[in-house]
Parts: structure tokens; sequence; C-alpha cells
């Protein structure tokens, strides 16, 4: 798979977030962002290169940019006018040095450095499924404890966050819908089924949102990554398998892959953000990072063009009321240091290694504005040995696994988080990509509880009721006398866990 997830948060670069909200000022809490799309046949005969074009948002000047996409031998794919960011696909090599110098263009670039195919994310390793022997082991374990689901005595990070006595308390409201941006989910496993919204869900590959019943499924069982992050945030109590963080809330898809490779382009995850915003949903989960680049830098004018127009849709998408939550990545990298080694960008033709400076260069959606920002920790409580990390990056920790260091007292010992998979299976995952979710459902149960609260008051709420553990007095996982990582920062914030790690049952009392 891609890179389901690996970033300071742009934030922290004051000029480039005036520069890159300026524009979005204008945006009022209930404009539609709905898409102009081109024909069905239009978007089958695309050219080699996919652009975005970012600019001022009024009818005459987007019309005119229009003309000049035409005059460069370019075909608007999708039209997200409200917020000015026009996708756009052309053969030609000059194209978005062209439209940079149209009046009203802000920024224009190529979303990705390969051709168009005819047709990442961030969980650390390969999946490990639950066998008939595995099942049958945690069945008779989880009969021990009433109420319990069937595969649930596996489950240390429902405990290790109060998940499953907040689910006695309050399961979250079906009001609530957390929608997973990502490779698709199987809407037809047992445990996803009763709280799957297909009114919210779609597929954005290519730019533009397609609704048909299905579209937002996995093209294949390999793409399974969304699925387990779904049952992650909302797997039903019925009796049948697993169960999530928030068993009573909605959850949708937003399919966001190209289905030849796998990653996750600019223009799909415009346009999921804008979907979500548009079709009431209240928390999304992003646990993946903008292809081709791991980080953008704002000196590309490429990279930069990729940042703004993401940056534009979760905007939008938070002025509607959705909040946004992101992995922070598995490379244990400190995101707040003054250099980062990248070495797989972009990763859609040949890498290119280069030395980036995380204040210029930004992970995309994890360190936009307003994106809770989320490592991951083990059953010990400890950050887990692949999460990066960064004191004033990191907004909170929530349990992502750790099957090295930290082997919690469960029937299968396994470190990991155990989840759904495409066609009604289980198996066990660890990264920063299961962290996120695990944040977003306890997001969702205080939006149950609190239904009123616009994004910003909500990430306040979850961080306040974190429980910070603190700095670890040494962090030498593996014995070697030497530290793997190194936690600036005291009990109130500090670059291991932000604000603390999730807490489930202070959201529901």
């Amino acid at each position: 798979m891609a890179h389901l997830r690996s970033r300071r948060r742009l934030a922290l670069a004051v000029p480039v977030v005036l520069s890159l909200t300026a524009s979005l000022g204008f945006l009022p809490a209930a404009a539609s962002a709905a898409p102009v799309t081109a024909s069905a046949e239009q978007a089958t005969d695309a050219p080699v290169l996919a652009y975005v074009v970012n600019t001022r948002a009024d009818h005459r000047t987007i019309a005119s940019v229009k003309r000049a996409i035409a005059a460069a031998d370019g075909e608007v794919v999708v039209a997200y006018e409200k917020i000015g960011v026009i996708v756009v696909r052309s053969a030609s090599a000059d194209f978005a040095k062209t439209l940079r110098a149209v009046p009203g263009v802000q920024s224009a670039g190529a979303t990705r450095t390969a051709p168009l195919a005819p047709a990442g994310t961030t969980d650390a390793g390969s999946a490990e499924y639950l066998t008939a022997a595995d099942a049958a082991k945690l069945r008779a374990a989880s009969a021990k404890t009433p109420g319990s689901e069937p595969l649930e005595a596996d489950q240390w990070d429902l405990r290790a966050i109060g998940a499953d006595q907040a689910a006695k308390i309050n399961p979250g409201s079906r009001k609530v819908t957390v929608a997973v941006i990502d490779t698709g989910v199987d809407d037809t496993h047992p445990d996803i089924a009763p709280n799957f919204s297909a009114s919210q869900s779609a597929n954005c590959f290519g730019g533009a949102p397609d609704t048909a019943p299905g579209a937002w499924r996995p093209y294949t069982a390999d793409d399974y990554h969304g699925t387990h992050v779904a049952g992650e945030i909302a797997a039903a109590r019925n009796g049948i398998g697993v169960a999530g963080v928030a068993p009573g809330v909605k959850v949708s898809a937003i399919n966001v892959t190209d289905p030849a490779n796998g990653l996750f382009y600019a223009e799909a995850v415009v346009c999921a953000f804008v979907f979500a915003a548009d079709h009431g949903v209240e928390i999304t989960n992003n646990s993946y990072y903008v292809d081709p680049w791991m980080y953008n830098c704002m000196d590309d004018p490429d990279q930069r063009a990729i940042v703004d127009a993401v940056n534009r849709a979760q905007l939008y998408a938070q002025r509607k009321g959705t909040l946004h939550f992101a992995s922070a990545g598995n490379s244990n990298h400190d995101l707040a240091s003054d250099a980062i080694d990248d070495a797989s960008s972009p990763n859609d033709t040949t890498p290119v290694p280069r030395t980036i400076d995380p204040g210029e260069c930004f992970d995309v959606p994890t360190q936009l504005p307003g994106v809770v920002t989320v490592s991951a920790t083990g059953s010990k409580n400890l950050k887990s040995y692949y999460s990066s990390y960064g004191k004033g990056v990191v907004d909170v920790a929530a349990p992502g696994g750790d099957s090295r260091y930290q082997l919690p007292d469960t029937p299968s010992k396994n470190g990991r988080i155990l989840s759904t998979m495409p066609n009604g299976e289980y198996a066990w995952l660890q990264g920063t990509s299961m962290a996120s979710p695990h944040a977003a459902g306890v997001a969702a149960l205080l939006k149950s509880e609190h239904p009123w609260l616009p994004p910003a008051a909500l990430q306040a709420l979850l961080t306040a009721q974190a429980d910070n553990p603190g700095c670890p007095a040494s962090y030498d996982q593996d014995g070697d006398g030497t530290q793997d990582a190194t936690c600036e920062g005291g009990r109130l914030v500090n670059g291991f866990y932000g604000r603390g790690i999730v807490d489930a049952l202070r959201a529901v009392k």
C-alpha cells in the first residue's frame, strides 16, 4: 500500500498560514462548494498530468481562468468554485507555468510526477489475519466478561482509553458521522453495516465525487486499510466480532485512492473534504499523507499549489463544522526538529533524497491549521517505537499498537490493534493510522454529548480531558544504552503525547 500513514505544523509558519487563509476568509459558513464537473466521457479521455489551479473565489475570476485553462490546452475536470480550486488535466509541459501568470490565479501546480494511469497510508507492517483457532480462543476469553463482544478480549486498546466502560454509559449518537477518508470501506462487513451511512459516502478518485452505490468500497481485498480504520471507530456492539470506540455513531467512506497505484492525490483529497462538509459530516479521519510528496515544500510551485488546494478544502470543511484528525507518521521523526531526511519523495516516480526543514515543508493534511495530529501509543501507554512525535506538533496520543516492546496481557499477546477487514474478516494492524481513528472515535463521543460544539471547541475539550503521562525518564526501548527518541516538555504538554492520551470514559461522563 501507499503510505497509509508519515511531520512541524503549518500553523507555526504564520506568514504561510495567513497567505493561505486570506483567500478563504470570505467563505460563508452555509456556503455550498458543490462542484461543477466535466462529463464522464471527458474524464475518461483525460490528458497526461493532473493539476490544481487555485484562484480568487469569485465567479468572474473563475470564468476568466477557465478560458485561460482552455487556451493553455487544459481540460477542467471539476471546479470547486466556493473555495477557488479547479482540478485540471493537461498534456502541456508548460501548463502550470502558463497558468501562474494568469490574473486571478494564486497558485497552480501538478499533483503528481507520473503520467495519469489508464484507468500511501500509515500502518506499520503487514496485516496479521485472525485465524479460526485465534477466534475460538478469543470467544472463550471474552465470554468471561458479560456484555463483551466475541473478540473483545483482545481489544486492549479499548480498555486503555476506557472505551469499554464508556459504551455502557453512552455509545455515541447516530446524529454524529465520522467520515473515513481512505482506501474505501467494506460496508457489507457485519460489524460495520449497522452503522454505515451510504448517503455520506463517495469515491473521489479524479477529483469529482462518485456516489453510485458501492463506489466507496475498496477496489480489492488488499485495500483493507479504510475498513480496518472504520471498525476501530464505529464497529457495532452487536454480538458478532469487535467493538469500536464509538459503537453508536455512524461511519461513512470517502475513497480517495488511485485504483492503478493506491496513491492519495491532492485532487481526490480536496474532493473528500468538500464532500464531507457539504454532506453534514462532523468528523473526518485521515490516516495518510497526500502523494507524491511526504513533505510539500513551499519554495516549490507544484508542492505549494498542493498545500494551498488541500488547505482551502479542509478549512472550508472546518467552517461548516467538521473537525479533522490525522496521523503523525511512522518514521520516529521529531517533527519539531530543524531538519528531516526524506528519501521517499516523489513516490510515484523515482524518489530523490533530500533534507527538508519541517518548518517550511509540510505533511499534508497532518500539519494544516486546525487538523488534530495524533501520535501512537502501545499497551503500556508509552509512545510506540515507530511513532513520529514533536512538541508543538502532536496534539494528542491514542492507541496505535506496538508489537515490539509493549505486549499486552491478552489471549493473543498481540500488541497491535484488532479490527475489521474486507469480506467479513478481522486482522491486527499497528501504526499511527490506527491511533488517529481512536482519537476520532473519542471526539465522536464528545460530539454526541455536546452536539453544539464547533470544531475548535471540540478539539479543546478533547485535549482538556486527555491524560498526559509526561515524558518518560528513559526511552531506550531496545536497551542498547542509547535513547531511541527524545521527549521534550512536561506533564501539561510534550512531544510524545501532545496534551495527552485521549480518554473515552471522561468524554461520556
